[in-house]
């Protein structure tokens, strides 16, 4: 039967993944989007994600490193480059063939939820073949405008989702779960 496969994506209200100067969380970080980060990093969970995002993630200054970066830190985790030669991260495997038959195998034989982390990249590459089962958006109440950067819609094929969920955290930011339908859209 396999597992499932999510995908989060915060974004500013006008689609960005992140503005020029934008700090973690827009800058929104509040209690309940704490709670929120702190619940799923809790999870079981198998994180999959691009090179630019593993280089991020795992180059964080000790300064910032929480417990939950230790949770992170201690997932297992699939890095997509045909750049990158070795990983440092604990847990952490390099895989440069197809993502998407990588995703399809890993979602056979994994015993935990698979789920990315960042990574527009392999994000869109999920949804445009098909195999993304969960699409969590977590809405920011700031448009990006002339700085944003990484539109999270570039490059989407045409496709229907069901909306599953939906609720406000810190009576300001918007969480969205969808279900590709692998519908096309109405016309």
């Amino acid at each position: 039967m396999g597992t499932t496969v999510t995908a989060d994506l915060f974004i500013s209200a006008d689609g960005w993944a992140r503005g020029a100067e934008s700090p973690g969380y827009f800058g929104y970080l509040g209690p309940d989007l704490q709670q929120w980060i702190d619940e799923e990093g809790a999870r079981p969970q198998h994180a999959l994600m691009g090179r630019r995002t593993y280089e991020a993630l795992a180059g964080l200054p000790e300064e910032v490193k929480d417990a939950g970066y230790e949770r992170m830190a201690n997932l297992p985790k699939t890095v997509f480059s045909r750049t990158l030669k070795s990983v440092e991260w604990p847990n952490s495997t390099i895989e440069s063939d197809d993502l998407v038959k990588s995703v399809l195998a890993l979602k056979e034989s994994s015993d935990v939820p698979l789920r990315t982390m960042g990574s527009m990249s392999v994000v869109k590459q999920l949804v445009n073949a098909g195999v993304l089962d969960n699409l969590r958006l977590m809405v920011f109440p700031l448009f990006c405008g002339p700085t944003g950067r990484e539109w999270a819609y570039d490059g989407l094929n045409e496709s229907e989702l069901t909306l599953t969920s939906q609720r406000v955290l810190d009576n300001r930011i918007l969480l969205v779960e969808y279900t590709p339908t692998g519908n096309p859209i109405p016309r």
